[in-house]
C-alpha cells in the first residue's frame, strides 16, 4: 500500500523520541495521523499518546495511550488517563508490530472511537472514554524510530489531490458531510490505494422529505487526460433520520464497464454475521456479482445467480477484511475481464465477469448486519 504524504496538513521528517507535537485544529471525527517508522532490536515498548495538555507534573490527561510492546510475544495496550490514573486495559495480543520490522499505520478519528489501522489492515477500534475536544498535544514516546508524521484534519477544505485524481468542481451549499475514502490506483492485477479525505455539501431533498436519498455529481479529471469523470455522490443520513433500514438500492449514475468504480463506505455491527452487496441486470433480474462477507465463519462469498440459478461459489482469499465493530471503505472496480475488490486500501480479490452483458447492470442493493454511510461511483 502506497501513502502519498502530500495530501496530508502537516509532516514532520525523522523526529527525535520524545517527540512532542501541538495541533493547530481540533481532532473531529475524520482526523488522521499517519505515521512511518522502525521498531529496534533492543525497543522493548514504545508509545503514542493523544493528550489533553503538555504538563508532565502533574501528568495531563491522555484521551488515546496506544502501546505497542514486545516481551515475550508482544502485544498492543491501549487505555485512557484521566486525573492521573489509567482505566482498564484494552490488550491486542495479535500485534502487527515486530522487532527490526518497519511499519507504517494510520489513527483515524471517528464519532465514538479510534481505529487503527496497520499497513493497510485494521487492527483495532478503540471506544472514546473521554471527549475528543480538548485533545490538542500528540506525543511520541519509547525506544522507536519514526521516519516520518503526518496530519489531516476534517476542517480542512482546500483542494485535494490524490493519486493524479483532482477535484475541479464541489457544490458550497447544503449540508457538510466529512468521509476518507481509499483513492485507488491499479497496478497489475491489484489496486492499490490512499486515503483521499474531503468535505463535500450535499443538498436537501426539494420535496422537505428527509427520508430521501439525493446524490450529487462533482466533476473529476485525471492529469494528462482530456476525458472528464463524473462521480456520483449518495449520502445516506444519519440514523435518526433514516425512515427505512436496509435493503437500500443505489441506481448507477451510468451502467457498468471497464472502468467504472462503486464505492460503498459503512460499519460494521459489533453483532454482525454476514451483509451483501447485489450488482443487479435490471431488465434480467440476473445477478452479475453477489459479494457476501460471513463474519461467523470468516468467509468472502463470491457468485452470480445467472438464468435463475446460482453458479459455484469462490471463496478462496489471503485475509478477510472485516471484523465486527470496524469502518470501511470498499472499492469494486470493473475491468475487462473482472471486477477488483479492495477493502481498507488493500486488495482482496478478483472476480471473472460470468455475466457478460456489462452495460446491463445498473443497480446495487445492499442489505444485512451494517450501518451503510455512503455509496459513490463513477
Amino acid at each position: 500500500m502506497m501513502l502519498s504524504l502530500n495530501n496530508l496538513q502537516n509532516i514532520i521528517y525523522n523526529p527525535v523520541i520524545p517527540y512532542f507535537f501541538f495541533f493547530p485544529d481540533q481532532l473531529d471525527p475524520g482526523t488522521l495521523i499517519v505515521i512511518r517508522g522502525h521498531v529496534p532490536s533492543d525497543a522493548d515498548r514504545f508509545q503514542v499518546d493523544l493528550q489533553y495538555g503538555s504538563s508532565v507534573k502533574p501528568r495531563a490527561d491522555v484521551a488515546f495511550h496506544f502501546n505497542p510492546r514486545f516481551k515475550r510475544a508482544g502485544c498492543i495496550v491501549c487505555n485512557t488517563l484521566i486525573n492521573f490514573f489509567f482505566g482498564r486495559e484494552e490488550i491486542t495480543y495479535d500485534t502487527p508490530f515486530k522487532r527490526e520490522k518497519s511499519f507504517f499505520f494510520f489513527i483515524m478519528v471517528l464519532k465514538d472511537k479510534f481505529q487503527v489501522v496497520f499497513n493497510g489492515k485494521h487492527t483495532l477500534l478503540y471506544g472514546h472514554r473521554i471527549g475528543t475536544e480538548k485533545i490538542f498535544f500528540f506525543g511520541i514516546y519509547g525506544k522507536v524510530n519514526i521516519h516520518s508524521i503526518g496530519f489531516r484534519f476534517s476542517s480542512d477544505l482546500q483542494s485535494t489531490q490524490a493519486s493524479g485524481l483532482e477535484l475541479t468542481e464541489v457544490p458550497k451549499s447544503g449540508t457538510p458531510f466529512f468521509f476518507c475514502i481509499f483513492a485507488w490506483t491499479l497496478e497489475g492485477s491489484f489496486i492499490h490505494s490512499i486515503p483521499y479525505c474531503r468535505t463535500f455539501f450535499f443538498q436537501p431533498s426539494n420535496r422537505g422529505d428527509i427520508s430521501k436519498i439525493v446524490p450529487r455529481t462533482v466533476y473529476f479529471f485525471f492529469k494528462d487526460s482530456t476525458v472528464n469523470h463524473s462521480l456520483t455522490c449518495t449520502k445516506i443520513p444519519p440514523m435518526n433520520y433514516v425512515s427505512k433500514s436496509l435493503p437500500f438500492f443505489f441506481f448507477l449514475n451510468t451502467p457498468m464497464g471497464p472502468g467504472r468504480t462503486v464505492v460503498v463506505k459503512g460499519e460494521v455491527f459489533f453483532f454482525s454475521k454476514s451483509f451483501n452487496f447485489f450488482f443487479l441486470a435490471g431488465k434480467s433480474k440476473d445477478i452479475a456479482l453477489h459479494l457476501n462477507p460471513r463474519l461467523n465463519i470468516k468467509a468472502f462469498i463470491r457468485n452470480s445467480f445467472l438464468q435463475e440459478s446460482w453458479g459455484e461459489e469462490e471463496r478462496n482469499i489471503t485475509s478477510f477484511p472485516f471484523s465486527p465493530g470496524m469502518y470501511f471503505e470498499m472499492i469494486i472496480y470493473c475491468d475487462v475481464r473482472e471486477f477488483k475488490v479492495a477493502v481498507n486500501g488493500v486488495h482482496s480479490l478478483e472476480y471473472k465477469h460470468r455475466f457478460k452483458e456489462l452495460s446491463s447492470i445498473d443497480t446495487l442493493e445492499i442489505n444485512g448486519d451494517i450501518h451503510l454511510v455512503e455509496v459513490r461511483s463513477w
